[in-house]
């Protein structure tokens, strides 16, 4: 073999290895596992655990607030949103006590009334509470993508008619309490003796019911205010869990 062979040969195998060696090293500082990466603008995906207990955790705080404040002492008459009127089937009673210079009558009667529903809704957030917790994985689904008022609907399917049966008997003994049956009937006389001169149609309205379902109305009214708000208002998101559950919206 002649010398400039010999030479071409070492000279090509050196590159070789030096390649090889090369190439060895590069692929020693590729990681064997790719970090998982969520691509921009996509949201993690959630758990059925993780959008019910969200869900759960949402009502929670909206039952809560709505039954503290409309609870409270003007909670439903110092509401201009949820305060209970004079009945609407007795409005003729109103006019005429208003006309018979009854004012301070028809005042302390409204007052009694939003007292009563004050007094009424207390009893609610066990039944909301025993309606979440039977809250199902479709449950939650459904309400996460149902849109505003979602959770608030799935609560009035789930508990009026246990809210109005445990409503009632606190709504009587309430306004048994502020004597409204004592403010209610010189207005009813009145209205019923005018109605008796005048051949009008008298008027005897079931102000139980009313108080009761006035109240039951009012205080989904705060729960719906409450869950938008979590829904809306990423400040009112106060856990990490309502942060992701209601981010991936």
């Amino acid at each position: 073999m002649r010398p400039t062979t010999a030479i071409f040969i070492l000279t090509l195998s050196f590159v070789q290895f030096s390649c090889g060696q090369n190439i060895k090293g590069l692929v020693k500082q590729i990681p064997t596992q790719l970090p998982t990466q969520i691509p921009n603008g996509q949201k993690p995906a959630l758990t059925n655990d993780e959008v019910v207990a969200g869900l759960r955790e949402a009502l929670q705080v909206g039952i809560k607030n709505s039954v503290n404040k409309s609870s409270a002492l003007d909670g439903f008459l110092g509401n201009a949103q949820i305060r209970l009127p004079f009945p609407p089937d007795a409005l003729k009673v109103k006019e005429k006590a208003l006309q018979l210079g009854m004012n301070s009558q028809v005042e302390q009667f409204e007052t009694t009334l939003n007292r009563a529903a004050e007094e009424a809704v207390k009893e609610a957030l066990p039944i909301f509470t025993q309606a979440i917790l039977n809250m199902s994985v479709q449950d939650g689904f459904a309400i996460l993508k149902g849109g505003n008022g979602a959770a608030t609907t799935f609560l009035k399917n789930q508990t009026s008619q246990q809210l109005y049966n445990a409503f009632l008997p606190k709504v009587k003994e309430a306004t048994a309490k502020v004597s409204l049956t004592a403010k209610w009937t010189p207005l009813m006389t009145k209205y019923n003796q005018a109605m008796t001169l005048t051949g009008g149609e008298k008027i005897n309205p079931d102000l139980d019911a009313f108080v009761t379902e006035r109240a039951i109305a009012g205080l989904f009214t705060l729960v719906q205010q409450e869950e938008d708000k979590i829904r809306q208002n990423p400040a009112a998101r106060v856990s990490d869990l309502l942060v992701k559950v209601f981010g991936s919206l």
